[in-house]
This record gives structure tokens, sequence and C-alpha cells, in this order.
């Protein structure tokens, strides 16, 4: 007998609900069958049978439990069951058991009840019947799995954290204009195109770098600063929002970001993100300005301390050098833990961020 487990889906999520059973209770499996659907607030992810048997069902279909939780368990067969078609073959036929009689089944249509031929009122007739009825003033529908966790986990990093967003605006005219220069040789040389996130991605690392206290966690009375920079970048799909990240993006160019977040979108509208695709990350970068929003406070992904917020691109007249001009200009949000970053220290990582997006580096 082997237990099904709810696996490990990363150090910040700590239960998972049970969106559907693909088999029920004593139904035979197969080694590779398709059992159960599990949902989180970042991923929805199928469990396989790894032997044949029984299936046992511990936990049924929308409930929530911990990682590590007995769902259910495969027993081993008691052995071969005769096929259902074959016991229906040597039973004996019943002696009053009518025989089929083919000449009613293919009867005229002279021959069908008189009443089938008589005017009947429609669907449409019987709403209108009587007096009107009064149009429904609301739904109700239960909430999905996914929806119930992502519901519970944002509740809950609300009262765990202090968090505090600042705000700044940057200037994106350089950015475009590289965008303008460069995008039809950009993807034409690697089949995708140059966005803005990845230089955004660059703009957190360098920022990350300058004010370390960012990319710290804080792990019950410790303080653990990260060396490295996973950046984790939230992406939409018709289920909700998933975090996948991306690894060492200190390390890559911005053509091999552009790349690996195009893959992982694609994963993500496909809904074939892993586990692995979803782990760790140390800050997160969070593009409302997909949407049309041009001014929001994102939600810290936990245990980050830090979530950067983009926004809307919007012409604006602004100064420079004493006159008025007009810019390309984003909003920027950074939502932070005060329990380890201080505001100044805030200040300076947008502010670098806002730097690094108005100066780009741009290689190819």
């Amino acid at each position: 007998m082997s237990d099904i487990l709810i696996p490990s889906f990363g150090e910040s999520i700590t239960s998972a609900t049970v969106a559907a059973w693909h088999k029920g209770a004593g139904d035979a499996v197969a080694r590779g069958d398709t059992l159960v659907t599990l949902e989180t607030d970042k991923v929805s992810t199928d469990l396989e049978a790894d032997e044949d048997g029984m299936l046992e069902i511990l936990v049924p279909e929308g409930a929530e439990a911990p990682i590590g939780a007995v769902l259910g368990r495969i027993a081993p067969s008691a052995g071969t069951a005769v096929p259902e078609k074959e016991e229906a073959a040597v039973l004996p036929e019943p002696e009053n058991t009518p025989q089929p009689d083919v000449k009613k089944v293919a009867s005229p249509p002279e021959e069908l009840p008189e009443q089938a031929h008589e005017p009947s009122e429609t669907p449409r007739e019987k709403q209108s019947a009587g007096p009107e009825q009064a149009a429904p003033r609301f739904i109700r529908k239960p909430m999905s799995p996914l929806r119930r966790t992502i519901a519970a986990r944002l509740a809950q990093v609300q009262h765990q954290a202090a968090i505090l967003p600042t705000f700044n605006e940057c200037d994106m005219s350089a950015v475009m204009e590289l965008r303008r220069q460069f995008n039809a040789s950009f993807r034409e040389r690697y089949g995708t195109k140059l966005g803005f996130m990845g230089f955004f991605i660059k703009a957190a690392v360098k920022a990350l770098k300058e004010v370390p206290q960012v990319n710290a966690k804080i792990d019950g009375t410790d303080i653990v600063e990260n060396l490295y920079y996973d950046i984790s970048v939230a992406i939409g799909t018709d289920k909700g929002l998933v975090v996948p990240v991306l690894r060492d993006c200190d390390r890559k160019t911005l053509p091999e970001l552009e790349l690996e977040l195009a893959a992982l979108a694609e994963k993500a509208r496909k809904g074939t993100l892993s586990m692995q695709d979803l782990q760790g990350g140390c800050f997160t970068i969070s593009n409302g300005g997909t949407y049309g929003s041009l001014l929001s406070t994102p939600i810290l992904n936990p245990p980050q301390s830090g979530i950067l917020g983009m926004h809307a691109i919007q012409e604006r007249p602004v100064v420079r050098d004493g006159q008025i001009a007009i810019r390309p200009m984003m909003y920027l949000a950074l939502s932070y833990d005060h329990r380890l970053v201080d505001g100044k220290q805030a200040v300076q990582f947008l502010i670098a961020v806002k730097n690094a997006v108005e100066n780009p580096v741009f290689e190819l």
C-alpha cells in the first residue's frame, strides 16, 4: 500500500486544495494514471499513481490540507475481477422478459399518440404567462479552491508583515527609443520581442545590489540576506495570477532574460508550470500596466521583503532643463516589509530602479 502525499511546492506554500479527483474511491488504477489535481495560490498540479491497485480517498474535493498530508492510498488489488460484459453473457435470461419489438420502434407516424400532434405551450409562452417575474438581483456561487487559497494567503500576508508603499516615476523615453530601434532585429535574431520587463529585471538587480536589505527576509528572529538574484515575475492567466522565477538574473543578458520570460509565460498560459518554476525568488515584479493600471500598491510575495509595481505609460508634461516637455512617464510603486526595510532604504531602492531604467544598458 502506498500513500498519496501533498508534495512541497516551495517555502512560501504551506497547504494545497484538492481541486478534483479523477478516479473514484474503490476504482482500479494503473501506474501513471492521473489521480488528483491540487491547487495552491500559485500553481495547479496533477499527481499520478506510482503503482497499480485500488484507490482509497481520504481527503475529499474542495478540502484544504497541509503539505505532506495523506490524500489517499493505493491498496494492492485483491485479484482480477471478471469483466462485467463476461458476467452478463452467462446470466440466465428471466422467463417473463419481453423480447425487443423492432416493429414498434419503427412504427409509422400515424400510430403516434394523438396528443403529440396538438400544439403545446412553448417555454417562451410559459415565461410570459401570468405576472411578470422580477429579474434576479444577484448570483451566488462558491469560490473556487484556487480563489479560496489566494484569499486566505493574502489576508495572512497582511497580518504577518508591516507593508508600506513608496512611489516614484520614471521617464521611459530611453527604453522606448531602444525598442523602436532594435525591436525588429531583436525579434529576427532571438525569435521574441524586446519587451519592457527585461529592462526592469536588470534595474531591480542593480538596485538590490545597492540596497541589500530589500534582498533579505525574516526567518524567526534572524535576518537572511540573499546573495543571489532570483526574480519572481507575476503573470496573469485565465485561472489567476502565477509568479514564476527567473534564476540568477545578475548573470544573464537582456536577450536571455526575455527568452526565459517568454518561455515561462507560455507555460503559464498552458498551465504547465512546474513546482520548480515557482519555488524561491528573492524579489517580485508585477506589471499592472498591461491591464491599464495607472497606480497601485502591490502586496508582498512572502517571505520576500519587497515587490515592484510597474504601471501604464502615459505622456505627461514634465520639466526638463527649465523647459516643459511631453515625455512617456510611468509611475513606480515599491511595497516593502517595514520590519526589515527602513523608509530611507526603500526610497533609495526605488530611485536606483528609476535611474537604471532611465539610463538603460543594452546589449545584443
